[in-house]
């Protein structure tokens, strides 16, 4: 065999074991973002499913950054015309996280709770007219995304209500000082548990239609 042969062989085989190693390369990098795009929606899967509510905390405190995670995710929830009608109420201070356990009396947890934080709803932002009221759901979307991501975020979280008591709005308005615009929607304690929280199947096929309601 000539050497220019020889030498165009070695190139040619060369040039398949190159190519191959791309192929094996680029399948591994498309592999491993799958998975990773598959972990990270098992993760938000799991925080739904695994969310509970919680009642007793440990004295640790919540870190500032966790705290700063749990608005950036409330705030990231849907709205109405994206007119965010919403104001949060970060409440660290012991004496009124006790005050607000003897207004409602379904929150005495927050007595001895770290944190705790008061969606609110900003009237002058919400819609106007017979829609105004929607930003009582984008309210709700908002806690529910901070109890999530409590959740994700090893802490233990609890709703607790405030809106439409009004008698509760008017207590809760005057504990933190708000003024007319701004009422009260929901507080939703926050703190590391004590003892982990025991998750419920409440999937029930009879809360369920399909296309539209069964009658039978």
């Amino acid at each position: 065999m000539k050497a220019s042969h020889l030498l165009s062989l070695v190139l040619a085989i060369a040039l398949v074991f190159v190519c191959a190693k791309f192929v094996v390369v680029g399948n591994s990098d498309s592999k491993e973002k799958e998975n990773t795009e598959q972990t990270a929606d098992s993760a938000v899967i799991n925080a739904i499913m695994k969310r509970s509510s919680i009642r007793s905390y440990t004295n640790k405190e919540v870190e500032k950054e966790k705290i700063m995670t749990l608005l950036k995710a409330g705030m990231a929830a849907p709205t109405a015309a994206d007119k965010r009608p919403w104001h949060f109420v970060v409440v660290t201070d012991k004496n009124i996280l006790r005050k607000y356990a003897e207004i409602n009396p379904y929150a005495s947890m927050a007595a001895e709770a770290p944190l705790m934080i008061v969606v609110c709803g900003d009237l002058e932002k919400a819609i106007e007219g017979e829609a105004n009221e929607m930003w009582v759901q984008d309210a709700s979307a908002a806690t529910e995304n901070i109890l999530l991501a409590a959740e994700a975020l090893g802490l233990g979280a609890v709703w607790t209500g405030v809106w439409p008591l009004q008698e509760r709005v008017q207590a809760v308005s005057d504990l933190l000082n708000l003024p007319g615009a701004i009422v009260p929607m929901a507080a939703v304690v926050v703190g590391y548990p004590k003892n982990p929280g025991q998750p419920k199947n409440k999937y029930n096929e009879n809360n369920v239609s399909w296309n539209t309601y069964d009658l039978e």
